[in-house]
């Protein structure tokens, strides 16, 4: 339960003493680990435009494109576990983190972790195939459902883009929230509510 903290107007803490980690982490931890989650977001998308510019503008062969992690260690990327970890890691981000937004920020997020939902479940039949050394549908490679239809690289560029597009959103409606949302908010993360703390 939050309560109000009169020394700040509009800003709703939980209590101190009896909040739990999940708790703290949707009120006075949301914008840090917001922060913290955002930039493993953006370093996961800066590996797949690298890979893309491998491909498309270096005119390197796909075995070679494997982003700036994959000139380094080859066979980490190639792995299925590191993959599968990191749309597991965002699976969880996404429905942890989420608490903490309310009003149409929280509508936005939702339907990012609807979408990622979906992706690691891509990812979670590319390990199985990789496990098991059974690939599905007769392929030579372990081959997600829409991979029947799309080249792999291109196909986590466009995943990715349409999880992370309602998250800007997301992230835009709740530090930009309207007066009666900001009322509701139980974390710091809107840009008023920072001004506040900072004036008081």
């Amino acid at each position: 339960m939050a309560i109000s903290n009169p020394a700040v107007p509009n800003i709703h803490v939980a209590p101190g003493q009896n909040a739990s980690f999940y708790e703290k982490l949707n009120t006075r931890w949301h914008e840090r680990a917001l922060q913290v989650f955002m930039f493993i977001v953006l370093a996961h998308w800066g590996e797949h435009l690298f890979q893309a510019y491998q491909i498309y503008v270096m005119g390197w062969p796909r075995p070679k494109a494997n982003g700036m992690l994959g000139l380094f260690y080859p066979e980490l990327i190639k792995s299925e576990v590191l993959h599968y970890g990191y749309a597991l890691v965002m699976l969880i981000g996404l429905w942890v983190l989420r608490k903490g937004f309310i009003g149409r920020a929280r509508t936005w997020w939702t339907v990012a972790l609807v979408i990622q939902f979906w992706h690691h479940i891509e990812h979670f039949l590319l390990i199985w195939q990789a496990t098991t050394h059974h690939n599905f549908w007769g392929k030579p490679v372990p081959c997600s459902v829409l991979q029947l239809v799309f080249p792999r690289v291109e196909l986590h560029l466009f995943y990715n883009s349409i999880v992370f597009i309602p998250m800007v959103i997301a992230m835009y409606y709740h530090m930009f929230p309207w007066e009666n949302e900001q009322e509701k908010m139980v974390c710091t993360c809107a840009w008023g509510q920072r001004e506040s703390i900072r004036t008081a």
